[in-house]
């Protein structure tokens, strides 16, 4: 690892997800759409460090995958924490109505997001 790289423990998305590697909702698409619900935003000050900064992010709708970049949170992790959040009612997800492989013009949007926030 360089010197430039902080160390990161292997732990820590362990402890974040509660060992989960996968979604309660594991149809949950990176490029859905999370905004954060009246519940959400009144459930603010009591939720722990991620989920509280999810909620604060999502006050303007945003994808998963933008979460988990702003977050520099695997997007597994950020997957998992989306998907807690919507089956709590504390985030609305808004899901793509096209099957990504079949919609050209979705996976270009994805892949100019992604190479944005680079």
């Amino acid at each position: 690892m360089s010197d430039s790289q902080p160390d990161v423990s292997p732990l820590r998305p362990y402890v974040l997800t509660a060992g989960r590697a996968k979604p309660v909702d594991d149809t949950l698409e990176i490029e859905a759409q999370v905004m954060s619900s009246s519940l959400g935003t009144a459930a603010h000050p009591d939720l722990a460090f991620e989920r509280r900064e999810i909620i604060a992010l999502c006050r303007r709708t945003m994808s998963v995958a933008e979460i988990a970049a702003s977050l520099k949170l695997h997007i597994g992790v950020a997957r998992v924490l989306v998907a807690d959040l919507a089956e709590l009612g504390y985030v609305v997800l808004r899901r793509p109505a096209a099957t990504p492989a079949q919609d050209l013009s979705m996976i270009e949007r994805v892949i100019r997001g992604l190479e944005a926030i680079r």
